[in-house]
């Protein structure tokens, strides 16, 4: 799914090429452990050390990064981004320090599961107790950060130590062929030590949620990259074999084309936006959230304009990545789905991580923002 002389080839949003070729170390990395968790939490752990935090004045380059690693493989880029996002969430809450080992970040509520903090002693400590739903990699990754209800009804959100003795990792009932490497299952807490981070309700309502929001959707964009870049090949592989493409291939390769500059151009007028503060305040105060997490509470108490912004960039590059797989997969047919194992893993693996967009949920999101005045038209 990409060129022969190597496995990679970065996603340009902004940079210069000079800027993108800096990727190349870390693109490296993680093109040579796909497949392999602890390897890409490696990786993952090693591009945290030098990787922008959203706001900082390289929002581009950090969704470049992101959609970078996904566009090599989608799995990976889903152990990429929560690393990155938990980074940016201690950083603004002051706690940069924390950023240690490899992380997680858990803020799903589900049926039948609730958590919460509890005061702990007379010190005022808090601690968890109660299960969490959605746990991508939890036994793999060192710590989380995890939202809970607290005594005051609301949800604040805390930085847990995924090795402490009362942390349980119930085995994951996951069947998905999609993202087969990243089993989301539930935890188990036991009076475990939470670090507050932030207010009670500061993990929402900060503007670094919407930017970590669109962080995911950098995510999503590479694997559509990925999928239009083997379509392309594909066509070209063809004519090398004087199989010229007929005139539905060529409309389909440019619609590709028109959908995926036009989400990067998306991607690239707001990351300008975030960096110049002009979408919350820039460094204050990313997000990574479940198919679980409650529209309702997503963005709520955010900046104007922020959340809109998010809300606008997650469903435009959503419906690119369904288009594109759609006319990339007519085009193709069944052949590459049963014979192209890349090709196949690439498909599922984005028709599953790209269902955390709430489809017409979010955009009702949007439009009644859009009825209070939000918007540029």
């Amino acid at each position: 799914m990409s060129p022969p002389h190597r496995r990679w080839q970065a996603v340009r949003i902004s940079s210069t090429p000079e800027q993108l070729g800096e990727l190349a170390p870390a693109l490296e990395s993680f093109a040579a452990a796909v497949g392999d968790v602890p390897a890409l939490l490696a990786a993952a752990h090693e591009a945290g050390r030098t990787a922008p935090k959203p706001g900082d004045g390289g929002t581009a380059r950090l969704w470049e990064l992101l959609a970078s690693v996904a566009s090599i493989d989608v799995a990976a880029g889903r152990i990429l981004e929560p690393h990155l996002d938990a980074g940016a969430i201690l950083a603004q809450a002051g706690k940069a320090g924390s950023f240690t080992g490899t992380w997680g970040v858990f803020a799903a509520e589900g049926a039948g599961t609730r958590l919460n903090a509890e005061s702990g002693d007379a010190r005022g400590e808090l601690h968890l107790t109660g299960s969490k739903p959605w746990c991508s990699l939890a036994q793999f990754v060192d710590h989380a950060v995890v939202t809970a209800h607290t005594p005051a009804g609301g949800r604040g959100a805390f930085a847990v130590d995924l090795r402490d003795a009362g942390v349980t990792c119930a085995d994951p009932e996951w069947t998905s062929l999609g993202l087969r490497e990243i089993p989301s299952g539930t935890v188990h807490f036991d009076r475990v030590a939470g670090v507050p981070l932030g207010d009670e309700g500061w993990y929402f309502q900060r503007p670094g949620f919407a930017w970590g929001g669109m962080g995911v959707a950098a995510c999503w964009l590479g694997g559509a990259v990925a999928v239009g870049r083997y379509f392309k090949a594909a066509l070209i592989g063809g004519t090398q074999s004087q199989r010229q493409p007929d005139q539905v291939a060529l409309a389909s390769l440019g619609e590709v084309d028109r959908i995926l500059t036009s989400a990067i151009g998306h991607l690239a007028r707001t990351a300008e936006l975030v960096d110049r503060g002009l979408l919350g305040s820039a460094g204050k105060r990313g997000a990574s959230e479940s198919p679980e997490t409650s529209p309702e509470e997503l963005g709520a108490g955010q900046e104007p304009g922020a959340w809109g912004e998010a809300l606008r960039v997650r469903g435009t590059v959503a419906a690119a990545v369904e288009r594109v797989q759609l006319l990339v997969s007519q085009n193709l047919g069944p052949g590459p789905l049963a014979f192209d194992e890349r090709y196949g893993k690439c498909m599922a693996d984005l028709s599953l991580y790209v269902r955390q967009h709430h489809a017409m949920r979010d955009d009702a999101q949007l439009g009644a923002l859009t009825l209070k005045g939000d918007h540029a038209w």
